[in-house]
């Protein structure tokens, strides 16, 4: 194991996240608030200890799967204690438990909160807290790897420890520039969104840090009704369809870059993706016509709450809590699939449902013609036997920890529904649940134990389950 490279790379790390503390820093001064020295000292003590632990570059750069998976585990986890420091010593979030869940769940891009007042905190805080998402979004580890010239060697495998979904892809052969150009087009389609909120007539500070919550597909809302807030159709419309392209494979954003159009028509998964959201959003609004005034006022909350939970933003215009119950079950639903592999979305991911389900139909096909050669396919191509284990591997390990979990929350003696809906709104990286921690709930009456647990969710279904759980492997820390 390089560990040299393990220490020097969290460091770097470490000092990135002291640079991005500058942003809020600014914010604080523009606003004149007096919470902006608490990012101050934090970037002081991040960059200090980065420093330190990475100012020896190692001889020996190279990155395997093992150092991958450590570096990417332990990254996100120090990522969040130190990012949790300004909110707890502003005293704004008053414990640090709660602190490091509000910021846990703005790296992984969940936007789940324990905030009972969100127009009390000041606009530094309200500004870190969704530019977390959009740091989270993409990966802090992609970001390391496109614009430190120092970070070189195998470091695919650090993209494939934090990139989500089943496969892996490269868009260019040398991994530094693939990183450039996914930050690119993040970051492109960001100002797109944040020029057509403002106008819309939205602030400038709303609508940017609107639009760091959207890319990230995070959801953290600066108003206390969220997106409802605003009661504007146009607002709602730009916001989904921006929800919905955040939730899209971002190597066929690259495709139409280079001209090649037609990749998009081709994609099984993005067809799958688009499908569901169109079929969701008609029963949806069928169901729940009879509530609103207009066919058309029922569609626009529906499709908004499907791009909303299927790309795991978790933004609400409406407390879905009180639509009928298949409306319910269709949204709970969309938070297991998730969006496409190799977007900012969570969830299980539509390739990883497609894969599974053609897997199913292949031995269901087998069964009936024992003597037949059946393949599974995907995106035109062959599925590898390792894929689909793959595959197969991530549902038992997320049912696992899925029913884990729910037992060890049920120590609060919720009901089910909070119970339940806690741990796949949290693992599933989406924002709101059901009752207690829905649309119109938090996570602030969790006892401390659940709100570590819900983190430990939170990040393992950010980083895909596997990364997290090999630092309790012990081969992983053998020589």
């Amino acid at each position: 194991m390089n560990r040299r490279m393990i220490f020097y790379t969290l460091g770097k790390m470490l000092e990135i996240e002291g640079i991005l503390m500058v942003l809020p820093l600014l914010t604080g001064i523009i606003y004149h608030e007096m919470t902006a020295v608490y990012y101050l000292i934090t970037a002081i003590i991040c960059l200090g200890i980065g420093f330190l632990i990475s100012y020896k570059k190692p001889k020996k750069r190279n990155i395997y799967a093992k150092e991958g998976f450590l570096i990417c585990a332990l990254a996100w986890i120090l990522l969040s204690i130190f990012g949790a420091l300004p909110l707890w010593m502003s005293q704004e979030i008053p414990h640090y438990i709660d602190a490091l869940f509000e910021i846990v769940s703005g790296f992984t891009t969940t936007g789940s909160s324990i905030l009972t007042e969100i127009e009390t905190l000041s606009r530094c805080n309200l500004f870190w807290r969704s530019f977390s998402h959009w740091v989270g979004g993409m990966g802090i580890l992609v970001f390391v790897v496109a614009f430190l010239p120092d970070v070189s060697g195998s470091t695919m495998h650090i993209l494939k420890a934090e990139m989500p979904g089943p496969i892996v892809g490269k868009m260019v052969s040398k991994v530094k520039m693939n990183a450039r150009l996914l930050y690119q087009i993040y970051a492109f389609l960001t100002v797109a969104e944040v020029i057509l909120l403002v106008l819309g007539g939205l602030p400038f500070f709303d609508s940017l840090l609107n639009a760091f919550a959207t890319a990230g597909t995070g959801g953290f809302a600066i108003k206390n009704a969220s997106i409802a807030a605003y009661d504007s159709a146009y607002v709602d419309a730009v916001i989904t369809v921006f929800m919905i392209l955040f939730g899209v494979n971002f190597n066929l954003y690259y495709f139409v870059v280079i001209g090649k159009v037609s990749q998009l028509f081709r994609s099984e998964e993005l067809r799958c993706y688009l499908t569901i959201i169109a079929s969701a959003a008609i029963m949806i609004t069928l169901n729940i016509a009879h509530l609103y005034s207009s066919v058309f006022e029922a569609f626009r909350y529906a499709i908004f709450m499907v791009g909303s939970i299927i790309t795991t933003t978790g933004f609400v215009t409406a407390d879905y809590g009180q639509w009928p119950m298949f409306s319910q079950i269709i949204l709970i639903l969309l938070m297991f699939i998730g969006a496409c592999a190799g977007s900012t979305g969570g969830g299980m991911k539509v390739s990883r449902i497609m894969i599974y389900a053609k897997t199913c139909f292949s031995e269901f096909k087998r069964m009936i013609h024992p003597h037949s050669v059946v393949s599974v396919e995907f995106e035109g191509s062959h599925v590898s036997d390792s894929s689909i284990r793959n595959v197969f591997v991530y549902l038992a390990v997320y049912f696992f920890i899925l029913f884990v979990s729910m037992l060890l929350i049920s120590l609060n003696n919720f009901d089910f529904a909070t119970t339940f809906s806690s741990v796949v709104t949290c693992m599933n990286n989406i924002g709101p649940g059901l009752n207690i921690c829905g649309p119109v709930g938090n996570f602030s009456t969790f006892s401390n134990f659940s709100k570590i647990v819900l983190c430990f969710d939170m990040l393992a279904g950010r980083l895909e389950l596997f990364p997290l759980l090999m630092l309790f492997s012990r081969n992983l820390w053998k020589k």
